[in-house]
């Protein structure tokens, strides 16, 4: 009786320990899923937004992965096509960023807004966390994000040293301010993932 009782103590342990171990290697998920300014245009792929944001959350200790989906030139059109092969099964967070080429291809606000309402739409369905960027008027996504459960931050990053060579991307000091004005939200995205 003894042993048998020794056996199922020695069991019991084994297994507080294996969800233990497993549950510290767990890794979030995250696809920054967006346009140039995500692609990292004129940077090189570390100095690009979605490699710094994963290096500040890893330092922070954040068990994290973040998969850059971002394409030069795409628009909310386009992501909606390339939505699949861009979101992959493990995703449990997206950091969604389109509009720009939208207003530079004359596709009406009305469509832009709508269609990004879509991708939006599609992500919580598959109960992914969203954190939704935007750049002020026309292109202020606040009412998309409330009306999904998503959380909304603007880049705000002023012309001159903080932009690329093209004086319209970002640099990667840019780049930098942009992952410092996100962090708080992705963080909070990261603690719903963890509940």
């Amino acid at each position: 009786m003894v042993r048998v009782a020794k056996i199922i103590i020695f069991a019991y342990l084994a297994f507080v320990l294996a969800e233990t171990c497993s549950a510290a290697q767990r890794i979030v998920h995250l696809v920054a899923f967006g346009d140039s300014s995500t692609a990292g245009y004129l940077v090189t792929p570390s100095d690009a937004y979605p490699a710094q944001l994963q290096a500040v959350l890893r330092g922070k200790g954040y068990k994290v992965a973040i998969k850059n989906a971002g394409l030069n030139g795409d628009t909310t059109g386009g992501a909606l096509r390339r939505f699949a092969s861009a979101i992959g099964k493990q995703t449990q967070v997206a950091i969604v960023e389109f509009g720009t080429n939208d207003l530079h291809s004359g596709v009406p606000v009305e469509k832009m807004r709508a269609n990004l309402d879509e991708i939006v739409l599609k992500l919580r369905k598959r109960n992914i966390e969203v954190l939704i960027i935007g750049f002020g008027p026309p292109l202020d996504f606040a009412d998309i994000a409330y009306a999904r459960s998503a959380l909304y931050t603007q880049w705000k990053v002023p012309p001159g040293q903080y932009r690329a060579r093209d004086g319209v991307h970002y640099n990667a000091e840019g780049y930098s301010i942009l992952v410092a004005q996100m962090l708080p939200n992705v963080e909070a995205l990261l603690d719903r993932v963890a509940k």
